[in-house]
């Protein structure tokens, strides 16, 4: 169910007031998949209705001409599985009766959370999208139920997956279920085996101060009999001073239980039912099987890194060079990056790349990696093997396809001269031509056999000679920038031959 929304919904905006009218519409539209038109009063919001198709209208109650009661009430018989969600500045239990009586689907009193909004109209619109795909025989409790669930949980599965990292996940897991289900204080406490304590990582509601002092004590039992029976516990006590109703539902890593999520509820209004249980277990059990599944992938990443690093450092028996070369390539291509806004993905990406790109020079014979001298045209061919030799090592990891390219390409040439496929211009990769100035950079400014180091105002008048040539003019401006320091000029040189640079 984590694609239930596979197409563009239509959702109508109806509100007099220009400022809210525009922070709900934005907000709608930068949440999701939504097409959004605004209409300023009922009888704009009653043409609009009339000519598309709406999947969901939110309204204002109180406009003038007509309000939203009344445009409620069209909308029933235009179209009556529109979904409805009204707003007002001045709610009445009998107003948001017969609001529901007259089939809004809910009712939100100003000023609401704009999150609250967004919930709600993500989880009525994923219930629509699945009632859709059952026969007609919508009218029963029991399938009404069973949609309201599967999208609220649908929601609950595509918030966990967008999140980045553990602390990400914490604290969503907290907004989640205090969206969801409400309450007076939410926590993320983290469970110590040997000494048998909790700790609040996350609090919501209340102060961790509080948190940490009060409720974690009044709640010890229960907490304890989460982690003792491994499962989700509801309690509902109602003349407890501290809370009048507690869900716990614990976090667990093969079938061990590493922490808990604390839900509580303070007045007679949050006395939890065993569908709030549902729900919170779900978030509980989707947010563990994530946080495994990502230690799993780091843990396997690392250790792939780590045996690559290795091969890397084997080339230093043979070839001290190689392993500094990288490491520094490493950090000036990262700079680089840094220094062009790139993600953080995206430079992690580099840095792999970066610290892997000649392992390839693993299968170079020492007669030609070490030679003193130029290089033949033969010995040439085989160093330019090295490139393709590296993607190879790569290949069978797809969770490396990225740097694999990076690898392959990063000898290639902006006018297309370059190796291994003679790409030119754009057509190579940009991380790439990124490697490509940051590689040609430290050849051009360290010893090696065959020469002796250039200055690094050369060097950089030789990169700058060669944009447009060898080398993207853009990113040799940004890794220039990164010198902090202004080049001098040096006398007009020839910069050595890429295939010279290894």
């Amino acid at each position: 169910m984590n694609d239930v929304i596979p197409e563009k919904k239509s959702i109508l905006v109806v509100d007099d007031d220009i400022g809210i009218r525009s922070l709900v519409v934005d907000a709608i539209c930068q949440a999701g998949n939504y097409a959004v038109i605004e209409a300023s009063d009922g009888v704009e919001g009653l043409e609009k209705l009339r000519q598309n198709h709406f999947d969901m209208v939110i309204c204002d109650v109180m406009m003038p001409g007509m309000n939203g009661m009344d445009l409620l009430d069209k909308i029933r018989e235009i179209k009556p599985t529109t979904h409805v969600i009204l707003i007002t500045a001045y709610p009445t239990i009998g107003l948001t009766v017969s609001a529901m009586k007259t089939g809004a689907v809910d009712f939100l009193a100003k000023p609401f959370n704009i999150d609250d909004l967004l919930y709600k109209v993500d989880v009525y619109l994923r219930a629509k999208t699945i009632l859709s795909e059952y026969d007609k025989q919508t009218t029963a409790t029991s399938l009404t139920t069973k949609i309201s669930d599967l999208s609220t949980r649908s929601y609950i599965y595509d918030k966990i997956e967008l999140t980045k990292n553990n602390d990400e996940i914490f604290q969503e897991m907290v907004d989640l279920a205090l969206k969801v289900v409400g309450g007076e204080a939410c926590s993320i406490l983290l469970y110590d085996k040997d000494c048998q304590e909790f700790d609040a990582v996350v609090v919501k509601g209340v102060s961790q101060t509080f948190f940490k002092s009060v409720i974690i004590p009044s709640l010890y039992s229960i907490l304890r009999e989460t982690v003792h029976k491994r499962e989700p516990l509801l309690r509902n006590i109602i003349r407890n001073t501290v809370y009048s109703s507690v869900i716990c539902s614990p976090l667990k890593m093969r079938d061990q239980v590493f922490g808990i999520i604390a839900l509580s509820g303070k007045s007679n209004e949050h006395v939890y039912t065993e569908r709030d249980l549902y729900y919170i277990q779900s978030i509980a059990n989707r947010a563990s099987l994530n946080i495994e599944n990502r230690l799993l992938y780091e843990s396997l990443y690392t250790n792939l890194l780590s045996t690559f690093q290795s091969l890397v450092a084997s080339i230093q028996a043979r070839d001290y060079y190689t392993e500094e070369h990288s490491m520094r390539v490493k950090d000036i291509v990262i700079r680089t990056a840094e220094a062009m806004s790139c993600s953080p993905s995206e430079i992690e990406s580099l840095k792999i790349a970066a610290t892997l790109h000649d392992i390839g020079k693993i299968s170079i014979p020492d007669d030609i990696l070490l030679k003193p001298g130029r290089l033949t045209t033969y010995e040439f061919d085989v160093i330019k093997n090295h490139p393709v030799i590296g993607e190879n090592i790569l290949k069978p990891l797809p969770i490396l396809d990225t740097e694999r390219l990076i690898i392959r390409h990063h000898h290639e040439r902006w006018d297309g001269n370059g190796y291994p496929d003679g790409l030119q211009g754009s057509n190579i990769p940009f991380f790439s031509r990124m490697l490509a100035v940051t590689d040609a950079f430290d050849a051009m400014t360290n010893n090696r056999p065959y020469r002796k180091a250039m200055a690094i105002d050369a060097a950089v008048a030789e990169l700058k000679r060669n944009v447009n040539r060898q080398f993207d003019e853009e990113i040799v401006d940004y890794f220039i920038s990164t010198l902090h320091r202004r080049p001098t000029i040096a006398p007009r040189g020839i910069l050595p031959d890429a295939g010279q640079l290894v």
